[in-house]
């Protein structure tokens, strides 16, 4: 699990995903871009982050190891009555049937590139007011 500075969000985006990789990555990606981001390395990791500080956004990845992206999402909703837009991301080439398995806002196909993570989390967090040259 990870923290970088809050910049931009009064809340984090939270990336929950298996691989450390694709964590750092996803991380550094939206931490440039002013983006507060925590991570989790699984479902039961993510819910944790999510008792501590509730996310603006969740990236979702589906398989993983301790608890899956579909009992998260199940868990997540059932704890938190104003729950955060939730964008499935995932490699399986059925990434929109996925998605619409747990009602998620949204899916990014692995691989991504970081023009399409960016502009899929500013599609999900319009209202965010970023602090460029603020």
């Amino acid at each position: 699990m990870g923290q970088s500075m809050a910049i931009g969000t009064a809340r984090p985006v939270l990336v929950v995903d298996d691989d450390q990789a694709i964590r750092t990555a996803v991380s550094w990606a939206l931490s440039d871009a002013g983006y507060w981001v925590t991570t989790a390395e699984h479902g039961r990791a993510a819910l944790v982050q999510v008792a501590d500080a509730p996310p603006a956004l969740v990236l979702l990845d589906m398989r993983m190891p301790v608890m899956d992206g579909w009992t998260f999402a199940r868990h997540y909703r059932a704890l938190v009555t104003d729950h955060a837009p939730i964008v499935v991301m995932t490699a399986a080439y059925d990434a929109r049937d996925r998605a619409a398995q747990i009602e998620a806002n949204g899916h990014l196909a692995k691989p991504f590139d970081s023009t399409e993570l960016l502009n899929t989390v500013r599609h999900h967090l319009p209202h965010e007011d970023l602090n460029a040259d603020a």
